[in-house]
């Protein structure tokens, strides 16, 4: 059967260009992290330092610490301000007496028992009980290894012309496009930044960030680079006003992990909350997109988008179909 013909895209520039009218023309460029999270911090260190495993919890207001974990350790980011949100956090951890020493260190949200439905004292048994990897992760968003090609194509039903700025990034960071369409496994999903990781991962990963969000900023459009550290990203105002950069960001994880990080071993923590909230649709399409990949069946991926368009035209208003159905099914078939 002859490949379909691919849909046409406007070049990311063009669009992108349209959005930056919108925003303030001024140069950009990715932020330093904060100098201090928690000033007491490296003065009184954690007691976390007594334990292997070290795991924060961030917060920013008061009575967000009454929500906290008691398996965890409160950290106050309240004075934080920097756009790549989380991944400031991870970088300065790193740098701090609190981590050093550390076999498997993270920084979770304050959220976490909200999105993973999970105790923390469960999630760091989920760790001792299955020793010896790289990095423990999990998706809290289950329902998106079901009906999304991957986690990209995802971020445009939320993020406003998120395809175009993304595919931008990618040409200016050097990456391989053809990640942006193809069918990911869910046994990769992740998203909410839940990583606890060991120094070596971490020793990697942040580098790694860092240099894709350098070289993008180099080589991006000016229009482009503003739109990119815009708070268009966030047009329904449920991120704080977030830019692009933490929501592209928080997707990179996959595939470092399949590229400069591909001989590290990840653990994906299974969570049974949000497992129990998935419909018999969702479970039988997230197993036949899984069997698809592992098979590399074309025929059988092009099976699971037909019925993974009937299940979304179900479950969506028609303005919601006329406007992302189009735009987040490849006419391609190809696999990670």
């Amino acid at each position: 059967m002859a490949a379909p013909t691919p849909v046409a895209v406007a070049p990311a520039p063009v669009a992108a260009k349209k959005a930056g009218n919108a925003v303030a023309q001024q140069k950009a460029s990715t932020p330093a992290v904060e100098s201090k999270l928690e000033s007491n911090l490296a003065k009184q260190p954690p007691r976390a330092l007594n334990s292997p495993i070290r795991i924060f919890q961030i917060y920013f207001e008061g009575w967000q610490r009454e929500l906290l974990d008691p398996a965890f350790y409160p950290l106050d980011n309240s004075r934080g301000s920097s756009e790549l949100m989380e991944f400031a956090v991870f970088d300065q951890l790193q740098k701090n007496a609190a981590t050093q020493g550390a076999t498997l260190w993270g920084a979770l949200s304050w959220r976490f028992g909200e999105k993973t439905g999970m105790l923390g004292s469960d999630w760091v048994k989920q760790i001792v009980d299955h020793p010896g990897y790289d990095v423990y992760f999990c998706n809290p968003h289950t329902h998106n290894e079901a009906i999304f090609h991957n986690m990209w194509l995802q971020g445009e039903t939320s993020h406003p012309n998120f395809l175009e700025i993304t595919k931008a990034f990618f040409q200016a960071a050097g990456l391989d496009e053809k990640e942006i369409t193809a069918v990911h496994p869910s046994s990769i999903y992740s998203s909410a930044n839940y990583f606890v990781a060991t120094p070596n991962f971490w020793a990697r990963f942040i580098p790694f960030v860092r240099k894709v969000l350098v070289t993008a900023d180099k080589k991006l459009p000016p229009a482009v680079r503003d739109v990119l550290h815009s708070k268009v990203a966030d047009d329904k105002g449920l991120h704080g006003g977030a830019t692009y950069v933490p929501f592209i960001v928080e997707r990179l994880f996959g595939l470092f992990m399949r590229t400069e990080g591909k001989d590290l071993k990840g653990y994906k923590i299974a969570l049974p909350e949000r497992e129990r909230e998935l419909n018999v649709h969702l479970k039988l399409l997230r197993e036949m997109k899984d069997v698809a990949h592992r098979t590399q069946s074309a025929w059988l991926a092009a099976c699971w988008v037909n019925y993974r368009n009937l299940y979304l035209s179900q479950t969506n208003t028609k303005a919601w179909c006329d406007q992302y159905l189009r735009a987040i099914t490849p006419t391609e078939v190809r696999f990670v």
